[in-house]
């Protein structure tokens, strides 16, 4: 799963089967989430540690045997602890089936009329069972499975309802996703200049912002400086070129914004617990 891009573009499953599943451990390049939002919706099943998310401005504490769901549209990034976890990304849209009743709920979810709760624990029973019974379908691809997965689905978001595993949205208040939209455009800016040198200026100029309320707003919402959030992202950029590429490691630090290389070490060490070359040849060995 790459989570490299804010707006992450990427085609989840194919035009037929909208739906894609990802397993994920240490050995993934993309193991760590930057934040990024994409249409789709996605639930995320911890099977081992903890990931520790961050949707929209919740922080969120999951454990094995426990999902997190995320709305199509929403801010999110992940460090996980120790942890393997899986992840169906899917578009809401196929569930319509060309029928009134079903549009009339998901679009309900779609457009954020209510706030579906995050996190469901094995203690919500049929919930769980549900969630259980759907990874398992996509994973074994038996004949007939995208039937199952669709219709099961359809059986989550009933359940959804049908226990109320959601809040109405409070008439006059921001949208759940008004400070997120505020910032949008600083991630979006970040992931087309990182290479070049960026400025809390040139970021809260954006936002229309000082540079000192904009400083704690985004780390409010995000739970790391804007500079902070600037590094991680370069980080992320350079374990992707240094899993996918023969780049010398000095060109990968340029090219990632970084235009010190022992500076370059230094925050790759702070974020990742090793140099560049180790984290390479780890990821080529694994």
């Amino acid at each position: 799963m790459l989570y490299l891009d804010y707006n992450e573009k990427q085609m989840h499953g194919t035009n037929d089967f909208p739906i894609a599943f990802y397993h994920v451990d240490n050995n993934h390049p993309r193991y760590e989430m930057p934040f990024h939002w994409h249409k789709e919706f996605e639930i995320v099943k911890i099977l081992k540690g903890i990931l520790c998310l961050t949707l929209e401005e919740k922080k969120i504490t999951a454990q094995p045997g426990e999902s997190i769901l995320i709305p199509s549209g929403s801010i999110h990034g992940a460090v996980p602890e120790n942890c393997v976890y899986e992840c169906l990304v899917f578009n809401p849209d196929l569930l319509y089936i060309h029928a009134d009743f079903c549009r009339q709920y998901i679009n309900k979810i779609k457009h954020q009329d209510i706030l579906i709760h995050s996190l469901i624990t094995p203690a919500m029973e049929t919930l769980h069972s549900t969630i259980e019974r759907l990874f398992i379908t996509i994973k074994e691809r038996m004949e007939g499975y995208e039937l199952l997965v669709a219709g099961t689905l359809l059986e989550l978001f009933g359940l959804i309802f049908c226990e109320k595993f959601y809040s109405d949205k409070t008439s006059g208040t921001h949208s759940p996703f008004y400070h997120s939209e505020r910032l949008k455009p600083v991630f979006e800016y970040i992931e087309n200049h990182y290479s070049s040198s960026i400025t809390l200026n040139q970021l809260s100029q954006i936002c229309g912002m000082s540079p000192k309320y904009f400083c704690r707003y985004f780390q409010a919402i995000i739970h790391k400086t804007p500079m902070d959030y600037l590094n991680y992202y370069r980080i992320e950029r350079a374990c992707s070129l240094l899993c996918t590429t023969d780049t010398p490691i000095t060109s990968i630090a340029y090219d990632c914004g970084f235009n010190d290389n022992s500076y370059f070490i230094k925050v790759f060490k702070r974020y990742k617990h090793t140099t560049p070359k180790q984290y390479q040849l780890q990821m080529k060995r694994g």
